[in-house]
């Protein structure tokens, strides 16, 4: 080489070498800058008195720009569905779609009659309800509660079904009959957010009360149930008190294992009404009532009882006979398989995806559960906790993920059992983002400033809009986990966990918003691309 070509050779490459010096100063400055401001933030007393773990990574260079603990264990709260609705795109597909149908051994004779038991069979369909989709910006409920199951009436009153001689038997032996994870709390189960589970979930597995003052101050409240209020007896000791007499003490109870719903405390004459969502303690034969009832609406006269059938997780299917308004109960019995069927109607679900939006927005424990469940079912050995979690695993060894630093019992997060860390939180956001579904992925969770769990909060700051998260709650736990774009225009994933602190929610998520605000501030980015 020519002696000047290679002092050109040698000058550009110090020239080069002095840029990656400059830079690797600038990135440590610029680190050194954010770590001032979030130590700072955590080192506030009521912070400084909780356990935090962070991690906040730019995706575009791959560098760590904060981290604390982040390789610790923290209780993630509803952060688990981050690796829930992941493995669901992944390994399910986002055009994944359920099919809930109804039985019998054979077609309708000329006459209209099934001669033996009718069955409606559930497939992990989480939307059998009157919930409006595709989910924009707010839960929305359209149609009735019991609307699908109408539709299934009305398509066996179109065949010509107008009689059946055997029972009206709800199937849920799609998922293994596991109500609840360990890990749950006794105060969840009665609740909404506690939800049982089952391959047959109507109506979110709950039924609205609504309770309204009575007309004059001394009368009991008025208190209705919707749908199927046989399924609760009522114990009213709700009193209304005069108008103006101050804000409503309402109190709701069922403990679990028991369809007894006591409520006590007042509610002035002038208040509006409140409402609240009770958990049912057996989905499929709650389903199975309704869908009897709802058959004689239509004319279809039914012989039998209605029951639920459950695959136990270590036996047989079972068959659990409920008694009804026409025709008593009887004995639980041991079924074998079921025979092979015709199919008499059938409802069809949207895509998967249009659900892990519904998971990840409002942060739906009931369905989240059965998209765990709905892993085990299809790319596991069965429908259970167990081999979900199996396949979960499976799916986060390829992705880069320690397995020792994600321990879950459960899909929702509800379980206080389970563990994660922030960096195997980021660590599947990074995943997340490079893949084909991560688009999608990135659209199930939740806008700053906009909608699903995050709508009221960053309004009128730059994060809004700028930050799509997962958000995580429980007593004295926190979280915050996903991906945000700063004032510069770099595209960051972070993971915000909080574990015993003594402050109140807003307390919590007032610290984490600093904190993420703090990362979206960030200009740098953009003065390095001029």
């Amino acid at each position: 080489m020519h002696k000047r070509c290679r002092v050109a050779v040698v000058v550009v490459l110090i020239l080069i070498a002095s840029q990656a010096v400059a830079a690797t100063k600038a990135e440590k400055a610029r680190q050194k800058v954010l770590a001032a401001k979030i130590d700072a933030i955590l080192a506030e007393p009521q912070a400084a008195r909780g356990f935090w773990g962070v991690e906040v990574v730019s995706l575009r260079s791959g560098t760590t720009l904060y981290e604390r603990n982040a390789e610790k264990l923290f209780t993630p709260a509803s952060n688990t569905k981050l690796f829930i609705t992941a493995a669901a795109l992944a390994l399910i597909g986002p055009e994944h779609k359920f099919r809930t149908t109804v039985e019998a051994a054979a077609a309708p004779d000329r006459y209209g009659r099934i001669s033996g038991d009718l069955m409606l069979v559930g497939r992990g369909d989480p939307n059998l309800s009157g919930r409006t989709l595709p989910y924009k910006t707010r839960t929305e409920r359209g149609q009735p509660p019991v609307f699908v199951l109408e539709q299934l009436a009305d398509q066996l009153a179109a065949r010509g079904v107008r009689v059946v001689e055997g029972d009206v038997v709800a199937d849920d032996t799609y998922f293994v009959f596991e109500r609840y994870a360990e890990g749950w709390s006794y105060d969840d189960v009665a609740r909404a957010w506690g939800a049982p589970v089952s391959a047959l979930s109507l109506n979110d597995n709950v039924l609205f009360i609504r309770i309204l003052p009575g007309e004059r101050a001394g009368e009991k409240a008025f208190v209705t149930l919707d749908p199927f209020p046989e399924t609760f007896q009522i114990d009213n000791r709700l009193v209304t008190t005069a108008a103006g007499s101050g804000p409503r003490n309402v109190v709701v109870d069922r403990q679990p294992g028991s369809n007894t719903l006591t409520l006590w405390g007042s509610i002035p004459a002038d208040d509006t009404g409140t409402s609240e969502a009770i958990a049912l303690e057996d989905p499929a034969d709650f389903s199975a009532r309704i869908f009897r009832r709802l058959l004689e609406r239509r004319g279809i006269n039914v012989y039998g009882k209605a029951r639920a059938r459950h695959q136990e997780p270590m036996g047989l299917p079972t068959f659990h006979v409920t008694a009804t308004a026409s025709a008593g109960g009887g004995p639980v019995e041991t079924g074998s398989a079921v025979p092979r069927t015709v199919v008499l109607a059938t409802h069809e679900s949207l895509p998967l995806l249009e659900d892990l939006r519904v998971i990840n927005k409002v942060s739906q424990n009931l369905h989240a559960e059965m998209a765990l469940r709905l892993l085990g079912r299809e790319k596991g050995t069965a429908g259970s906790i167990e081999a979900g979690l199996s396949v979960l695993q499976f799916f986060l060894t390829p992705a880069g993920v320690n397995p020792a630093e994600v321990v879950l019992y459960d899909g929702s997060g509800l379980s206080r059992k389970n563990l994660v860390s922030p960096r195997a939180v980021v660590g599947l956001l990074r995943y997340a983002a490079g893949q084909p579904w991560g688009a999608a992925y990135r659209e199930t969770l939740p806008v700053a400033g906009q909608d699903g769990s995050l709508a009221e909060r960053f309004r009128g700051t730059g994060a809004e809009g700028r930050v799509q998260a997962k958000t995580g709650s429980m007593e004295h736990v926190k979280s915050l986990s996903g991906y945000l774009t700063t004032l510069g225009g770099e595209p960051i994933a972070f993971s915000i966990l909080s574990n015993n602190h003594t402050f109140s929610y807003e307390q919590a998520d007032a610290v984490i918003d600093r904190i993420v605000q703090a990362v979206v501030d960030d200009r740098t980015a953009r003065r390095r691309k001029k």
